[in-house]
């Protein structure tokens, strides 16, 4: 049924949950996984960039590093499903975006991911990855709580 199965993580309890519900699946179907870490970019203000006291340089590497951790988390979890795992991490403002375009791009199948714990004026106001993601995507969504 499906083939590849696109797996986005932000490295929380429910994300991991949703990424062994998706590697459950690929191993069932003889599927391999993507694994997909969305960072948010570095922002500066124009005028106070010399002021900073965090440098652009401390907070990509501290961003990468925390990427590369989440992403070995679902690698090791692959493995020892006897999945296939792939894993890419990018800088995204929209996660929900970044995760569209790595499922169009790497052509998966699937994605697997988990809801989040934002619920009533938060959600309301600040919508959730998951929801425009459902709205934005063109291949089946599970939506893991």
């Amino acid at each position: 049924m499906f083939k590849h199965i696109l797996l986005p993580t932000d490295g929380s309890d429910l994300s991991l949950r949703a990424v062994d519900i998706g590697i459950g699946l690929a191993a069932s179907f003889g599927a391999n996984v993507l694994a997909y870490h969305a960072m948010e970019p570095f922002a500066t203000l124009p005028y106070y960039s010399d002021a900073m006291a965090f440098p652009e340089d401390v907070y990509l590497n501290q961003a990468q590093e925390h990427a590369a951790y989440y992403l070995q988390q679902v690698r090791e979890r692959a493995k020892a499903a006897h999945v296939e795992c792939d894993a890419i991490y990018e800088f995204e403002h929209r996660p929900y975006e970044g995760i569209v375009r790595a499922a169009h791009d790497r052509h998966c199948d699937l994605i697997v991911m988990g809801s989040h714990g934002r619920s009533g004026l938060d959600k309301l106001l600040l919508g959730s990855q998951a929801n425009k993601l459902l709205l934005a995507a063109d291949v089946p969504v599970l939506i893991c709580h």
